[in-house]
């Protein structure tokens, strides 16, 4: 009685806090199922262009597909070349990463149906359909190595990726001090798919961790976690090359773009302890909706809202479990 008790008083308490902060916002919470995630930590996830998935990258360096014939997960791909299941599956312990890897971000390409991973210690990968060891494609930019490859989105017209490195000084596992020294040298990158160059966007971000590109490919949303905000960065037109800021939101993470041309954030409200949700705006930034996330990640920070097949697919890399909501 006293978890139920608990429980309950966390989620009122979460949707008081979310109705004053959004006061025009009806909430609505909607029936879930969770699956479970080999070696948990699931950040992001990806759909080929069959419609098979999710993918995700796991807490162990593994890449992993779902696979519905058997209702669960299979490996699939991984970025490190040195990575052995031996001594890599199954593990948590951040100190392998280096050594297993650990992806965070993943994009189709659906004209070859590849499958393009941020590793955090390898960077720019692609896999292709069938799985197995990933190409690195870019792991620095202006003499500037990758610390944090995190979030990307790609053009499937041309193949150029938009992508986010959360830290030009801090990796992954030290996030916790990067948070605390306010790090601003997160940076936001386009990868060229003909040449294979990579060109810096934007500079001085602050754990810039989330990418998405518009329906009509005019500009890419970007977030900076830890700057409290989402920028715009206008791709073409009048503005192109230049940058505003679209939205101030409290530790907005991954920003995937709906069916509808919308784009749904995973945003973070602090009061202390971490109150989850999932926004969905247009292109000016105004809030369409909002859902909030309640079990099992009360008070536990998400990374992503995917909305795919009239389900909203939720991650986050501190949770053994994934979360499906009802679009």
């Amino acid at each position: 009685m006293a978890i139920i008790s608990s429980y309950i008083t966390m989620t009122m308490l979460s949707f008081l806090f979310l109705f004053f902060y959004f006061p025009v916002i009806v909430l609505s919470f909607r029936p879930l199922t969770t699956f479970e995630v080999p070696s948990g930590g699931s950040e992001a996830y990806a759909f080929d262009r069959d419609g098979g998935g999710p993918y995700t990258g796991v807490n162990d360096g593994r890449v992993v597909k779902y696979e519905e014939r058997i209702n669960g997960f299979v490996d699939f791909a991984y970025a490190s070349p040195n990575r052995t299941k031996e001594l890599c599956d199954g593990t948590n312990d951040p100190d392998l990463h280096t050594i297993c890897g650990r992806t965070f971000g993943l994009e189709m390409y659906h004209r070859t149906n590849e499958l393009y991973m941020m590793d955090t210690y390898y960077g720019l990968c692609v896999v292709g359909p069938e799985g197995g060891l990933a190409k690195q494609l870019a792991t620095g930019s202006e003499g500037e190595s990758f610390k944090f490859s995190n979030a990307l989105d790609i053009d499937q017209l041309t193949g150029d990726i938009y992508f986010a490195d959360s830290s030009s000084i801090n990796n992954l596992k030290h996030v916790p001090g990067q948070a605390a020294n306010l790090d601003t040298t997160a940076r936001f990158l386009k990868y060229d798919y003909k040449t294979g160059k990579v060109a810096v966007l934007l500079k001085n971000l602050s754990l810039a961790g989330g990418v998405a590109i518009s329906e009509d490919l005019s500009f890419v949303l970007v977030s900076e976690f830890m700057g409290n905000k989402i920028w715009k960065y206008w791709l073409k037109g009048p503005k192109a090359n230049t940058s505003e800021i679209l939205l101030d939101v409290q530790h907005p993470g991954n920003i995937k773009r709906a069916p509808s041309g919308d784009f749904w954030v995973a945003v973070n409200f602090q009061t202390p302890n971490p109150v989850p949700a999932g926004i969905k705006i247009n292109e000016n930034g105004t809030i369409l909706d909002m859902v909030s996330i309640g079990t099992p990640f009360n008070g536990v920070e998400i990374s992503e809202v995917y909305e795919f097949g009239g389900l909203l697919f939720v991650a986050s890399p501190f949770a053994s479990l994934g979360v499906v909501y009802k679009a």
